[in-house]
């Protein structure tokens, strides 16, 4: 069974900056992209960045050029870098990775639990 567990989120001022860690775990053949959403209260989840194996990265124009999104394939760990944070990024964090559990499996989406960032002074 695979788990993927984020870790970073908390409270911090106006043009702070966090780390967002998210861990995969379990049956992992192979990890293709990974990605982090945002959900703020009523809102839909959106999508924050992307990033693929071999390290291409898609941001959405809300975060470009303040956070970074990276991964440590050896870890089978994706990280968001989060800097010049803004009251508006409050939200909970999700992370995703698409992923085969095995090599005869399907590639199958997977999420995290979530965790929160909240910016305010």
């Amino acid at each position: 069974q695979v788990q993927l567990v984020e870790s970073g989120g908390g409270l911090v001022q106006p043009g702070g900056s966090l780390r967002l860690s998210c861990a995969a775990s379990g049956s992992i053949f192979s990890i293709n992209a990974m990605a982090w959403y945002i959900q703020a209260p009523g809102n839909q989840r959106e999508l924050v960045a992307t990033i693929t194996s071999g390290g291409s990265t898609i941001y959405a124009d809300s975060v470009k050029g303040r956070f970074t999104i990276s991964r440590d394939n050896t870890k089978n760990t994706v990280y968001l870098q989060m800097s010049s944070l803004k009251p508006e990024d409050t939200a909970v964090y999700y992370c995703r990775a698409w992923l085969q559990a095995t090599a005869q499996a399907m590639g199958q989406t997977y999420w995290g639990q979530g965790t929160q960032v909240t910016v305010s002074s």
